[in-house]
């Protein structure tokens, strides 16, 4: 009990206090985080790296934890937010989602955010790798880490969205002891910076949301039978798959309770155009 609160409290403390160290004292260094958001106002990305290093150092740092399962929370975290920092910094936006970058392989032309994705599912494995030596569960347990980094990422196109997917996502694994410890450095670090995203002052981005989508997936790898985590694999999966045809945006603007979740926090939305605001500027 003690471990995972504090686990939560290392998480929340770290990842508030860089964030004011990155946007407060790092001065022109900022310029290359700023990104425009769907409204066209200049937000920061670093709120991305901060969370990250808060949630890693949260799990890493709780008392009663094993090894194996803090070796992994790093691997999968800062593994996920390197490849997502990459992208976030270098990626052009020109290929979007599994089929954009698959099409641009098939051009012969390698984009970020295909090295994004092999990255964070060579960095899964290797930390699945660290959870069990079962082979079979190596393979599912890095499928749900990278696919949850992938997934949570999807959602981040609205101010605090992806956040609160994992917040109530990752609910359900304070309840596990083999899982508490990375799921509340994870909602610790979140809930510290889920101001500055639903205020517009930052974003998640490629480095936060696929950080956060990663521990959220290794928490449930480490709390969950093997037939529950297939079916969360499976769940992961086809959602991922619906993306490339559906906008998770319209669903959520037509089903009032997600509307209205979507909405609490935020600033109202601003006048309805004739097209949809162009999406974030992310390549992932």
């Amino acid at each position: 009990m003690w471990g995972t609160v504090l686990a939560a409290g290392v998480g929340a403390a770290v990842a508030r206090g860089l964030y004011t160290a990155l946007t407060d004292r790092w001065g022109a260094g900022q310029a290359r985080w700023n990104r425009l958001n769907y409204r066209g106002e200049r937000v920061t990305l670093l709120e991305g790296p901060a969370l990250a290093v808060g949630a890693c150092a949260g799990a890493a740092l709780a008392p009663g934890t094993r090894p194996a399962l803090r070796g992994a929370a790093v691997l999968a975290g800062c593994g996920a937010a390197a490849f997502g920092a990459y992208d976030d910094l270098y990626g052009s936006g020109a290929s979007r989602g599994f089929r954009g970058h698959l099409g641009a392989l098939a051009r012969g032309r390698v984009t970020t955010g295909a090295v994004k994705v092999a990255g964070i599912g060579a960095s899964g494995l290797a930390a699945a790798a660290t959870l069990t030596r079962d082979p079979v569960d190596v393979l599912v347990n890095g499928a749900l880490i990278a696919g949850g980094a992938n997934l949570l990422n999807l959602f981040d196109l609205r101010p605090g969205r992806a956040a609160k997917v994992a917040l109530l996502a990752g609910a359900s694994a304070l309840a596990h002891p083999g899982a508490a410890p990375v799921a509340a450095a994870a909602l610790g670090a979140t809930g510290a910076l889920l101001p500055e995203d639903l205020r517009e002052r930052a974003m998640l981005g490629d480095a936060g949301a696929n950080a956060l989508g990663a521990l959220l997936g290794l928490a449930a790898a480490a709390a969950c039978p093997r037939r529950v985590r297939l079916g969360l694999l499976a769940g992961v999966a086809g959602l991922t798959a619906a993306s490339e045809y559906v906008s998770f945006t319209r669903v959520i603007a037509v089903t009032p309770p997600l509307r209205r979740l979507d909405e609490w926090g935020c600033r109202p939305a601003p006048p309805r155009r004739a097209a949809e605001p162009a999406p974030l500027p992310q390549s992932g």
